[in-house]
């Protein structure tokens, strides 16, 4: 199961969010597959990280894919600017700027890759919670 958007709107990490949001309600009452609440919530978090910083700083339009795989949702975020993120070293005074380290703690795996246009970034979250309790869910 995929789903591709394009925000063209003016508010695209509203519409970003809500697409989240909406694929996953469907991946749940029309494919019966289990998504938590700690999965919903996540996968709504990631994707407004991803989808701001493409808007914020490349130049153009943003797609993203969403798709089921192996008991989690892949997020692909793709824009036009072909710099790689990077993740900032640690700052108690540092306000704002966080967005990729939490990225990268919540999910699963992570990665980033430039394309022959622009680049691409993949996060991977699980959407069954663990019983024992491991924050990123269960691993299938």
């Amino acid at each position: 199961m995929l789903s591709a958007v394009n925000f063209a709107g003016s508010e695209p990490v509203a519409e970003a969010r809500h697409a989240a949001r909406e694929f996953l309600t469907e991946v749940q009452a029309v494919h019966g597959i289990p998504v938590s609440d700690r999965a919903m919530g996540t996968v709504q978090l990631v994707v407004s990280e991803l989808v701001t910083n493409a808007h914020k700083y490349a130049p153009g339009p943003c797609l993203m894919d969403l798709e089921i795989s192996n008991g989690a949702v892949e997020i692909k975020v793709w824009d036009t600017d072909p710099t790689l993120p990077v993740a900032q070293a640690a700052d108690p005074g540092r306000v704002g700027q966080h967005g990729l380290e939490i990225v990268i703690g919540v999910c699963r795996s992570f990665e980033m890759r430039r394309e022959p246009v622009g680049k691409s970034i993949k996060a991977t979250i699980v959407l069954a919670d663990d019983p024992g309790g491991n924050p990123a869910g269960r691993l299938m």
